[in-house]
């Protein structure tokens, strides 16, 4: 017995899904029966899932960080209007 799983995508995602299956030597039903396996073995995402850490610099002097700020300030209020 076996079940049928359906989700969408969108268009150009699901054609670069299928070229790079075919890349592969696979097609696209077997890589998702591939992933699906793996997300079970794994139970969980058989790779990292988390948000890149932000890339922060400090301000070199505390008269940049003003300006950063005063120019943000500035920028907040003309977009409100």
């Amino acid at each position: 017995m076996s079940s049928q799983l359906a989700t969408r995508v969108d268009d150009i995602e699901a054609e670069r899904f299928r070229e790079n299956t075919r890349l592969l030597g696979t097609t696209p039903s077997d890589a998702l029966r591939i992933f699906v396996a793996a997300f079970n073995a794994h139970r969980g995402f058989p790779f990292d899932v988390r948000l890149p850490e932000p890339s922060v610099e400090p301000f070199a002097t505390e008269r940049d960080a003003q300006s950063f700020s005063d120019h943000l300030a500035l920028r907040m209020m003309n977009d409100a209007r």
